[in-house]
C-alpha cells in the first residue's frame, strides 16, 4: 500500500543535548521539499494544555515534584497530544515527527528515576492511547558532551539540572530499548557534524520513506528558530469527530 495513504509516525530520542530538535527540522524540510505534508511536534507540549504541563515539568523551581507525579504529568500531556493532534494527522496521511515520545518516559522515569518498569510501561500504554511509533531514532552521544551542548546557551531546565550521572542512566535506558526492539528503535551515532548525523538518521528511515534516498541534505536549522508555519499544528486542522464527544465522565 502506498504509505502516502496513511501517515508515518517518527520519534526522535536521546539524552538532553543530543541534537533531536535540529534533526527534526532538517528532516521536515527535506520531506516537505519532496512533497510530503509534515507536522513537527515536541514532548511534553504540542497543544495548549500540553504546553502548560510542559511549563510545570521543566521549571527548575519545581524541585519537589515526586517521580510518580512527574510520570503522570508526562502521560497527561502525551494523551492530550495523541488524541488532539497526532492521531488525526496520521489519519490524513501526514508524516508526524515528534521530538520525544514514550521511550523518553521509559529512559528517564524508569531507568533514570528508578520507578518500577512495569508501572512505567502500563502508564505509557495509557498515555500514548496505544499508539506506537513506526520508527524511533535514538541519537547516541556522551552524556557529558550532550549536557554541555544543552546548557551552553540557556542554562539548565529541571531535567537537564539532574546532572551527568542521571543522564548516564538515561542513556543506558535508551540502549536497552534498542536492544529489545531493534526493528523499531534504531541507534544513530550523534557525534560529528550535524549533516553527518542527519545522513546517518536518513539511512535508518529509507525503508519507510524511500524518497529520501539521494535527496539533498538540508542546511541545519538552529533549534531555537521558529518552526515553519507549514509544519505547525493548527487547532483549525481537519479532524474526524471524536466518538467520546459529550461524555465528560472521564
Amino acid at each position: 500500500m502506498d504509505n502516502r495513504a496513511r501517515g508515518i509516525f517518527i520519534t526522535l530520542e536521546g539524552v538532553d543535548g543530543s541534537g533531536k530538535s535540529t534533526k527534526a527540522r532538517m528532516l521536515g524540510t527535506a520531506l516537505e521539499a519532496l512533497g510530503r505534508e509534515v507536522l513537527l511536534l515536541r514532548e511534553p507540549g504540542g497543544t495548549p494544555i500540553s504546553e502548560m504541563v510542559r511549563d510545570i515539568l521543566l521549571d527548575p523551581r519545581n524541585t519537589d515534584i515526586t517521580p510518580e507525579a512527574e510520570l503522570m504529568l508526562y502521560e497527561a500531556s502525551r494523551a492530550q497530544l495523541v488524541t488532539q493532534v497526532i492521531r488525526p494527522a496520521l489519519e490524513r496521511g501526514v508524516v508526524v515527527i515528534c521530538d520525544r515520545f514514550y521511550d523518553s518516559t521509559y529512559a528517564y522515569q524508569a531507568v533514570g528515576r528508578g520507578l518500577p518498569e512495569d508501572d512505567v510501561r502500563r502508564a505509557n500504554a495509557l498515555g500514548s492511547c496505544g499508539l506506537v511509533p513506526d520508527r524511533t531514532i535514538v541519537f547516541d552521544l556522551s552524556p557529558h558532551e550532550a549536557l554541555d551542548r544543552a546548557t551552553h546557551e540557556d542554562g539548565a531546565d529541571r531535567m537537564e539540572g539532574a546532572g551527568v550521572s542521571f543522564q548516564r542512566r538515561v542513556r543506558r535506558g535508551y540502549l536497552k530499548l534498542a536492544e529489545a526492539e531493534p526493528d523499531r528503535v534504531r541507534v544513530v551515532d550523534g557525534t560529528g557534524e550535524k549533516e553527518q548525523t542527519y545522513e546517518r538518521m536518513v539511512a535508518q528511515l529509507i525503508d519507510l520513506l524511500p524518497e529520501l534516498e539521494g535527496a539533498p541534505t538540508p542546511a541545519p536549522a538552529h533549534s531555537h528558530d521558529p518552526i515553519p508555519a507549514s509544519m505547525q499544528w493548527s487547532p483549525d486542522a481537519p479532524v474526524d469527530a471524536d466518538p467520546r464527544e459529550g461524555d465528560a465522565r472521564g
